[in-house]
């Protein structure tokens, strides 16, 4: 028996494994720790990542498989009370800018703008002291002519004195022959100064006649009534025989655009070009009647006739119509605008319209046109051609159209649908031919009560 002395004897693996310090327990207890970390990671990480994957999938599977989305409205007929509106332009009845015929300094100035004239009137009085000279000196001129021409008729009646008497002696043989035709020839040349006589002297009238014009023109009148609209000279211009204005007067001008430009007047006061001769001493215009010029869409063009009654609106008179009348159209069509160009004539006697405003011309809504609504953004296009989406049997099919009036949020439909039909609203990139669509519908029940 050992005594109590004896050492007790160990293995020798947990010996070497005490020395490492790690048992066999601790990695166990590991091993159990990654396990479930790693269900935990799956199930909480892995697995939500794959479903969430899988659902996006789905989705898109289905989004590709479902039908695009269209919003839908219906064609509904124009109303009745729907009038022809045409913007256009106001023109003066009669236009002309005033030029001086005579050259001189400007004596006096009569009329500014803003004052109505009559035919005939004195606009300005010019002072032309050379033009003057020279009507005198004309005068004169003619007032010898005039002496000459008594004086060779009193060669020509002492001619033919001797011509009577020598043709009594010549046949009693007092004389000879050659003594009487001697006296005949004096005779026919006194007759032919007389005559170039005359002719001087009416040449000299006429001379005188045209200085006598020309001295008129000192006198700048109106050549019908109206309203001076711009004046482009004051006392003491230069003006030229093509009625400029020279030396530092002033330029004060109202708008007389004459081609068709939309807006309001405005007055200028500026100074001169500086001595510069040349252009208009003034401008006249006749605002009674007053024109009206406006494009009608070819479409319209038919129902467009002499007489017919037109309502004018002014936007410097909001709520007040005007009413007016064609007068007369180009009676053709501009190849390059497709429209008529039509003439209205309203009587303004007091002035209060005036030329180059903006005016919109309403005319009666044209008979035998059943026009169609449809909303502006409907319209698209299509191989350079105006057309719609139109849906029948949930498909798409785009239909040409022909289009009347532009009422800005809607456009008038004259052929090409009918009122009743159904056409997509906004065309996306999805909407092609012949595409099934899902509608949402605007302005129209569906025939479906269920759907939205």
């Amino acid at each position: 028996m050992a005594t109590s002395n004896e050492p007790l004897l160990t293995d020798p693996a947990a010996d070497a494994n005490q020395r490492k310090g790690h048992s066999s327990r601790y990695w166990l207890f590991f091993l159990l720790v990654t396990a479930v970390a790693g269900v935990l990671i799956y199930k909480y990480a892995v697995q939500p990542r794959q479903q969430e994957t899988r659902e996006v999938a789905l989705d898109t599977k289905e989004r590709m498989a479902a039908k695009p989305i269209a919003t839908v409205v219906k064609v509904v007929s124009a109303p009745s009370s729907h009038e022809l509106s045409i913007p256009g332009t106001t023109l003066a009845y009669n236009e002309a800018s005033i030029y001086a015929r005579a050259s001189g300094y400007l004596k006096k100035r009569l009329v500014d703008i803003g004052d109505r004239v009559t035919a005939g009137q004195l606009l300005a009085v010019i002072d032309a002291p050379d033009l003057d000279q020279q009507t005198a000196q004309m005068r004169s001129v003619l007032a010898q002519s005039e002496a000459t021409l008594g004086q060779m008729e009193a060669q020509e009646h002492l001619a033919q004195l001797n011509w009577d008497r020598y043709k009594i002696l010549v046949a009693k043989g007092v004389f000879s022959r050659q003594d009487g035709d001697t006296q005949e020839a004096n005779l026919q040349v006194a007759k032919a100064n007389t005559n170039a006589a005359k002719s001087t002297v009416q040449a000299n009238k006429d001379n005188l006649q045209r200085q006598i014009v020309l001295q008129g023109y000192e006198r700048v009148t109106a050549p019908f009534s109206g309203v001076i609209t711009a004046r482009n000279v004051d006392v003491g211009a230069l003006i030229s025989a093509q009625g400029g204005a020279g030396g530092a007067s002033a330029t004060i001008g109202a708008n007389g655009n004459n081609q068709g430009m939309a807006g309001a007047a405005s007055s200028a006061v500026s100074p001169s070009t500086g001595g510069a001769q040349g252009g208009a001493m003034f401008s006249l215009a006749s605002l009674d009647p007053l024109r009206i010029l406006v494009s009608v869409p070819e479409i319209y063009a038919p129902y467009i006739h002499l007489k017919q009654p037109a309502s004018l609106a002014f936007e410097q008179f909001p709520g007040q119509m005007f009413e007016g009348k064609v007068t007369r159209t180009s009676a053709s069509i501009d190849p390059s605008t497709r429209t008529l160009l039509v003439e209205v004539q309203a009587r303004n006697p007091q002035g209060k319209l005036m030329p180059g405003t903006y005016v919109v011309a309403n005319f009666a809504p044209p008979a035998g046109l059943s026009g169609l609504l449809i909303p502006g953004e409907a319209v698209v296009v299509r191989n350079g051609k105006n057309m719609v989406a139109k849906l029948e049997d949930s498909r798409v099919h785009f239909v040409p159209l022909q289009l009347g009036r532009d009422y800005g949020d809607q456009s008038e439909v004259i052929s090409g649908l009918q009122a009743g039909d159904i056409i997509v609203q906004n065309v996306s990139d999805e909407i092609q031919e012949n595409v099934e669509v899902e509608p949402r519908y605007h302005n129209v029940k569906a025939d479906n009560p269920k759907r939205p």
